[in-house]
Parts: C-alpha cells; structure tokens; sequence
C-alpha cells in the first residue's frame, strides 16, 4: 500500500509538471497571438484586427509579468523608426539593430583635436590685453600675425619656440589694432584696422621682418571713428570691405590710389557687432546692436533681407553657410549662448535654432566650405564644438568638442591650402591663451590609418589667385573663387590651360605629321610665284631664290644675301625638320587600336556630344562671347528662358532682381519692356483722347438739340 501510494504520489507529480509545461507552451502562444492581435488593431486604428479592448476574456488571456509589453514597446519603436527611416523589416531585426539605427553615419562622427607640444608653440609674445572681441590672429601658409596693443609682430609659420620680446613688429597706428587680415591672394600683404579711425596695408617682405616696419602701403582714411572689422574679397582682387563704429561699412578699392573708396554703406542706427562676406562675395553680413541681422548687397547698398536675429544684448556673430544660409551666434532673453540658422533670403524666422549653455563668453563661429563642419568657440571657454552641417533639417548635427584646461582669449585659423594633408588634418587653430604669453596650434584629424591622399576629406579649395578684379565687380559681375587641388597644389585654371596647350601642341603635330606625309612640309610656306614640285620642294618663278628638301635636312640658298642671318635662319629650319621628322615616326610606331563598336552606337554617341554642346552657357558664349551681332530673336529668346528659370526660385527673387539689374542682358530688356509700356500708355492716351473727342461731339450735338 506504502508503495501503490509512493508511485500514485509520483504519478501526480509528474502529471503536475507536464501540465504545467502545458500551461506555459499554450500561454507563450496565447501571448504572441495577443501581441499579433495587438499590432494589427494599431495599424488598423482599432477598426478590426479581432481584438477588443472591452472584453475581459481576451484581455485577460495575456499572462503578466511575460515579455508581452516589452516586445510592444520594441514592435511600436520599430514602426515609427519605419516611418522615420522609410524602410526595414521589424520582425528581422533585433534590439541591438534597432538601436544603432539611430545613429547617423558620418566620416567627421571621430573627428578630435590634437594638441601641439610646448615646444612647438610660440611662446613669450606679448601678446595684447584688451577686453574686445577683435580678431587679434592672422594665420596664413608663410606667416603668423598676432596684436601687441598698437603694434602686431610677423612671425614665419616655421620659426616655434620662444619668441623675443624685441623682436622686429609693424610700426605705424597711433591707436589699439582692432582686427587683422591677410590678403587670401597675396602672403605678404596684411590689413590692420585700428582705433585711430584708419585701416593701413602692410607688405612684409619676403622671409619675414628684419627691422621694425613703419611704412604702410597703403592707408585708407574714411570712418569717422574705430574701424572694428575687416575682410577681403574672396574673388575680387585688391577688394577690402570694412565695418566701424561709426555705423558705416565702406567698400575698398586697394589698388587704386586716387580714389580708394568705392561704397558708404549706411543702414546701421546701431554698433555693428560683426561683418560677413558670402563665399562669391556678392552680399555681405552684419549683426548689430539693434539685434538684427542684415544681409546687404555690397555694391548698391541695398538691404536684400533683415530681421531680428538673437534677443540677447551681448554681442552676436554671424557667418555664411553654403546653399544661401547663414549661422549666427549670440544670447537669448535670459542670457543662454544660442546658435541659429537662418535662409539669408528670409530672415523673419529661423530654420532652426538651439541652446549651447550659459556662459558669458561670446561665441564666434568658423566655417569650413570644404568638409561643411562649423566650429564654435566662446572667449573664455576652454572647449571648442564642432557640427556637420548639411541640407535637410534639423540642418546642423552636433559631432563633438575639443576640451582644454586653458582658456582661449581669440582663434586664428590656417586656410585650407596650409593643412597638412599626410596626417589627415581637415582644419588648424591658433589658440591664444588668456593666460600667459602663448599661441599653440590645434589640429583637427579625422582618424585614418592610411597616409595617402584621401580625396574624399580634401575636395578642390580656395585657390590663391582672385579670379576678377576690382572695376570688374565692381560694375556688376559675381563669380565663384578660383579652386586648387589639394593633392597637386595647381590652380584649376592652370591646369586647364595646360590641358588644352597640350591637346592644340598635340593636334598641331599630327597635322604636321600627315602633311609631311603628303609631301606638303608646314615649316616651309611658299611665298607668291611658288609652285609644289613632284617630290615636295617648292620652286619659284624668280631664278634668285631656289629652294631645296630631302630628307637628312633643308637647304636654303638666296641668291640676294648669303649672310649670318641666313644660317641662323637654316639651322631654326633644320631643328624644325628633324624634330617634325622624330615626330613622325613616333607617330607611325604607334599601334593602332581598331574600334570594334557597331556603327550605330558611334553615331548615338556623336548625337548626344552634338545635343549637349547646346546649352544655357553655350548659347551665352556664344552670343555675348564671340558673336557680338547676334539676332534680337535669339537674345529675347534666351532672355526669356532666363527670367523663367529666375522666376521658379522664388528664394532666390530677391537676389537676382539685385544681379539682374547689373548685367547688359537684363538692361536691354528693361528697355524693351518700358519701350512696350510707353507704346501701350500711348495706345491708352490715343482712345482717350478719341472718347473725349467723342463725348465732346455728342454735347454739342445735345446743345443744338435745346436750342431748337
């Protein structure tokens, strides 16, 4: 019985156990269908799906304390990923997939700061201890400017270490040196603006300052008080643009002597914070006390947009992006540094716009064109944070920061053409620390292993070399920067010259070559009264000249003079000849290639070279470039297809109605456009003076009505 009892309790007990097994299978399924019932009530906005929330029962059937929520929670997570990303499969993804799906994927996510050794520093300058925002560092390839007060030393790029504090400066302000700039175009030539209301250009000579330099180049007298800000023209030679505290921005033209001061720009009531210049150089800028930011038209004046920009007091930054933006910098209400972009045409609100911190430091913004990274750094602040920029909102992504235990007083930065590109360098600063007496360079790397030219990282940059000059546009045309490749170091204008020099010397020789060939030698002309000979030589009328060729050389006797000048002449004909003969055989020693194409996909090929040569930029050059009688037609036509295309960006209306203005092409049709207003104002003169006319017959006839 004891045994019967021990098998029938261990019976049960495992009768328990499977049920239970039993119980947990059919409730693990019970869930997921729930969870399937669930997500499909949600898609379906609880119109079907076989599941109500009123009914106990179902609800119920889902046990507690299983994953059922949580996989809701992930399932629910993945759809609006799905509706954020717009594509993906939830149920083949895990947790871990669906977490770095938020991450967004950029080459610049590791970009870090690299200090430079004490060693490598400038170090015991004197550097000067105002309290303004100025820009007291001037970087470029050959050397590094830095503000002492009313005097600023040149140093050479190359010459680290410890500076002496009697070494040679630049000597002429009678006043505190507010801003400093090199000329983009010319390493030795530097601005100065200074407190004494003048701007002064120094050229250092080359290898740097062995004396004290006191004689400026030029000096530009205008502002009424401080000049506060300075900048050069990216494109346009000789082209300084410059802001005081006299509320007025003055256009320079350095190169001219007589009369240096192109524009007065006067639209400021207010202290101008800071001064900007777009990347052609077609609008300018400012951010003034007044907390608006204008965008200005350099040439005319002409305020193209303005809006309030930060509603902070404290001084606010502005700088140009790419694709018509613009990034400024400055305070809210309650004194938190903020940075908001704007679209430059409409400045009545912000694209976006967000909080940094709440320091009291102000912010000036950089810009690099060439990897869209834009660099914030606050007076003060021993950090400097970096984000991508890009097209699509929220428009600019916070990458990282660079964290230094010295505060920074003022930033200078290396253009682009000084980096190094071995060490995968994309950006370099100058950092003047508050305290103590040094400059330290800051480099800013992508991590790569590879030492190679990475082209990706260094697109083709800002050349040195201005691609128009100062009466050209000044009279109204805008142009982009003239660009170098920063694996060669060439100007692309350079190498374009030197492509198509090659490609006119190349077709050159083989014309020579097959006529040559022909018998028909290029560097021998007949002159009038010649006549070809069977082998090639020509022979004249006159029995004083006889001209000979074979093929070891040419001889040329005149029976007139038989001086030196002849033989020089000889031996130039000779060289001309043999090298025409090394030519051709070189020619001939090439293999020839055949072309196994089908005859139909030549000519497919020629129609579509044929068909893209006409377009907008032909039919300009064409008709402006080299054909200067061209057809009224033709011009109206492509005036037409101008102002439609100018018609259909509607951000750009502003802008262009400012550019349009400026060139020849819109001048004329202005003209015709007043010319058809005036002959539709006559027409509309014509029948009213006919309907008085009219009216006036009708009330005579009325009167001689009432007499009778």
């Amino acid at each position: 019985m004891e045994v019967t009892s021990l098998e029938h309790c261990g019976g049960r007990s495992a009768l328990q156990k499977t049920d239970e097994v039993a119980d947990f299978g059919f409730a693990f399924a019970i869930r997921n269908e729930f969870a399937e019932k669930w997500r499909a009530l949600l898609e379906t906005g609880g119109a079907g799906g076989g599941l109500s929330l009123s009914d106990p029962e179902q609800l119920h059937q889902t046990p507690r304390g299983t994953g059922g929520d949580r996989r809701r929670h992930v399932e629910d997570s993945s759809d609006n990923d799905d509706c954020q990303y717009g594509d993906g499969d939830d149920d083949s993804m895990t947790n871990s997939q669906l977490w770095f799906r938020g991450v967004r994927p950029s080459k610049f996510r590791h970009v870090y700061g690299l200090p430079t050794r004490k060693e490598c520093c400038y170090t015991d300058i004197s550097v000067v201890r105002s309290g303004n925002d100025g820009n007291f560092c001037a970087v470029n390839p050959t050397f590094l400017a830095i503000v002492a007060d009313t005097t600023f030393v040149v140093i050479p790029i190359n010459q680290t270490g410890r500076i002496d504090f009697q070494c040679c400066k630049v000597i002429g302000h009678t006043g505190q040196i507010l801003d400093l700039k090199w000329n983009p175009f010319d390493d030795q030539m530097i601005a100065s603006a200074s407190d004494d209301c003048t701007i002064k250009i120094w050229k250092v000579p080359e290898g740097g300052l062995t004396a004290n330099l006191s004689e400026c180049m030029v000096e530009l007298v205008g502002h009424k008080r401080k000049v506060m800000h300075v900048e050069w023209h990216p494109t346009a030679a000789n082209v300084l643009i410059s802001a005081g505290f006299d509320h007025l921005v003055c256009v320079w033209d350095v190169g001219n002597s007589e009369k240096p001061l192109l524009n007065v720009i006067s639209c400021h009531v207010d202290m101008i914070y800071s001064l900007a210049v777009s990347r052609d150089g077609a609008l300018i800028a400012t951010t003034s006390k007044d907390k608006k930011l204008r965008v200005i038209e350099p040439r005319s004046g002409i305020v193209v947009s303005e809006g309030v920009c930060h509603l902070g007091t404290k001084c606010s930054k502005a700088v140009f992006l790419d694709n018509n933006r613009i990034l400024t910098t400055g305070f809210s209400r309650h004194s938190d540094r903020q940075f908001a972009v704007w679209d430059q045409h409409d400045l009545k609100k912000p694209l976006v716009q967000e909080v940094i911190d709440s320091s009291s430091g102000v912010v000036t913004p950089y810009f690099d064109y060439d990897t869209r990274m834009i660099y914030l750094a606050g007076k003060g602040d021993g950090n400097i944070r970096y984000y991508e920029v890009v097209d699509e909102p929220p428009y600019v992504y916070y990458l990282n920061q660079f964290l230094s235990g010295q505060p920074q007083k003022a930033l200078g930065f290396m253009p682009k053409r000084g980096v190094t590109v071995s060490q995968c360098e994309v950006f370099r600063f100058y950092k003047l620390h508050a305290a103590g007496n040094i400059c330290e360079p800051i480099s800013m790397i992508v991590p790569r292993k590879s030492t190679l030219f990475q082209s990706d990282l260094y697109p083709d940059t800002l050349a040195n070399v201005p691609a128009i000059g100062a009466k050209e546009w000044f009279s109204g045309r805008n142009v982009q920067p003239m660009l170098r490749s920063m694996k060669t170091g060439e100007s692309i204008l350079d190498t374009s010259q030197r492509r198509e020099s090659k490609t006119v010397h190349h077709s050159n020789s083989k014309h020579n070559i097959l006529n040559s060939l022909n018998g028909n030698h290029t560097n021998e002309r007949p002159v009038n009264g010649t006549t070809p000979s069977i082998n090639g030589n020509y022979t004249n009328g006159n029995s004083q000249t006889t001209t000979t060729t074979t093929t070891t050389g040419s001889v040329v006797t005149n029976g007139n003079s038989a001086g030196g000048k002849n033989n020089k002449e000889n031996e130039i004909d000779n060289r001309k000849f043999e090298t025409n003969n090394t030519k051709k055989f070189a020619f001939l020693s090439q293999p020839t290639i055949p072309d196994y194409r089908p005859q139909t996909q030549i000519i497919e090929k020629s129609q579509k070279t044929s068909t893209n040569q006409s377009t907008k930029f032909h039919q300009l050059q064409a008709i402006f470039g080299q054909h200067q009688t061209a057809n009224h037609k033709d011009i109206a036509n492509l005036q037409n297809n101008l102002l439609s295309s100018s018609r259909n960006s509607s951000r750009n209306s502003s802008l262009e109605n400012i550019n349009l203005l400026n060139s020849e092409n819109e001048l004329r049709k202005a003209f015709n456009k007043q010319s058809d207003e005036i002959k539709s104002l006559r027409k509309s003169l014509n029948n009213s003076e006919k309907r008085v006319r009219e009216l006036e017959a009708e009330v005579k006839r009325l009167q001689l009505q009432l007499k009778h």
